[in-house]
C-alpha cells in the first residue's frame, strides 16, 4: 500500500487559519506584526522565495517590507541597515535571504540580528538556546518539519530517527529537537560510510543533503515516516526532492511531497515566529 501523503499545503492553510485570532488580537492593541527581508544581489531563487514570503504575510494581514542592497553592496552598509531595523518597533521579525554576495560574511551578518527579532532561528543565541533546550524562536524548516509530524500523528517519542545533511539550517538543529520530543538521533552526511544502512533503521527519515533523489526505496524501512527537505532544480523535470518519491512512496508509511511539503510550512513558520514576537513585543510594552 503506498504511504500516506502529508500535504504541506493543506496543513499550512490551517496554520493560516490559527494564527487569524492571534492577529486579530494584535490588532486589538494597535499591533501589526512587521517583517522586514534583507536581499543583497539579484539571485533568482532568493527572489522567489522573498516574493513567496511577501505573498504569505499579505494573506496573513502582517505587514512587510523589502530591504534591496546592490550585489556589490559594503558589508557595513548591509550592518548599518540591520541595526536600524533591530531598533524599528514596527518590525519584530527580520531576515536575511541568504546566499549573500562573496564580500559579505553570512556569518557575521546574520549574528547582528536582534535574538528578538530572529524568526529565523539562524544567529548563535537562537541556535545556543536551542542546544540548551529553551528556544526563543526555533530555526523554520526543522519547525516545519516537526509540525507535519505532528499534524499526520506520527509518534516520536521513542522512536529511531536519522537524519541527513548536518548544516546549522536544517540538519544540526533538526536532530536537536527531534532528541528534545524523546527520538533517538543518527546525524548522517557526505562522510558518512553506508548511509542506506542507517537510513534502513529509520522510524523517522528526515532528508536535508541537497542531493536529488538520493534516498531511493531500498534506503527505507517499510512504514516509516520519509520528510523530504531537498530542493533541487532539474532540467526538463522541474523541481524534485533529495528523496526518490516515486520509489519510496511505494514503501513509507508517510512521505512529504517536493513542491508541496515541507516548502511552505517553512514560510508558514516564519509568519508563525514573526506573530509570536510580536506578542512578545506587545507583552514587554504593556508590562
Amino acid at each position: 500500500m503506498a504511504a500516506t501523503v502529508i500535504d504541506g499545503a493543506a496543513v499550512t492553510r490551517e496554520v493560516y487559519a490559527q494564527l487569524e485570532e492571534r492577529v486579530a488580537a494584535l490588532g486589538r492593541m494597535n499591533v501589526r506584526p512587521g517583517l522586514a527581508v534583507c536581499l543583497a544581489g539579484d539571485n533568482a531563487a532568493s527572489k522567489i522565495y522573498i516574493r513567496n514570503k511577501v505573498r504569505a504575510c499579505n494573506g496573513a494581514g502582517i505587514h512587510s517590507e523589502i530591504h534591496p542592497f546592490d550585489a556589490d553592496c559594503p558589508q557595513d552598509v548591509l550592518l548599518a541597515a540591520l541595526d536600524k531595523l533591530n531598533r524599528n518597533p514596527r518590525v519584530h521579525g527580520i531576515l536575511v535571504q541568504l546566499p549573500l554576495p562573496a564580500q559579505l560574511d553570512a556569518e557575521l551578518v546574520t549574528n547582528a540580528i536582534a535574538p528578538e527579532k530572529d524568526v529565523d532561528g539562524m544567529t548563535r543565541h537562537s541556535l545556543g538556546a536551542l542546544v540548551a533546550g529553551h528556544p526563543l524562536h526555533e530555526p523554520c524548516t526543522p519547525r516545519a518539519v516537526m509540525a507535519l509530524l505532528d499534524h499526520a500523528g506520527i509518534a516520536i517519542d521513542g522512536r529511531e530517527a536519522v537524519v541527513v545533511g548536518r548544516s546549522a539550517i536544517v540538519g544540526k538543529p533538526m536532530a536537536l529537537m527531534l532528541m528534545a520530543r524523546g527520538a533517538t538521533v543518527t546525524v548522517c552526511h557526505s562522510r558518512t560510510p553506508d548511509l542506506a544502512r542507517h537510513a534502513r533503521r529509520a522510524d523517522i527519515l528526515v532528508v536535508a543533503a541537497g542531493r536529488a533523489r538520493l534516498v531511493t526505496a531500498d534506503m527505507v524501512k517499510p512504514g516509516a515516516a520519509v520528510l523530504d527537505v531537498g530542493i533541487n532544480r532539474i532540467a526538463g523535470q522541474g523541481i524534485v526532492g533529495d528523496v526518490d518519491y516515486a520509489g519510496v512512496r511505494e514503501i513509507a508509511g508517510w512521505i512529504t511531497p517536493v513542491p508541496g511539503g515541507v516548502g511552505p510550512m517553512t514560510i508558514a513558520m516564519v509568519i508563525a515566529n514573526t506573530v509570536r514576537a510580536a506578542e512578545r513585543s506587545a507583552a514587554v510594552s504593556a508590562a
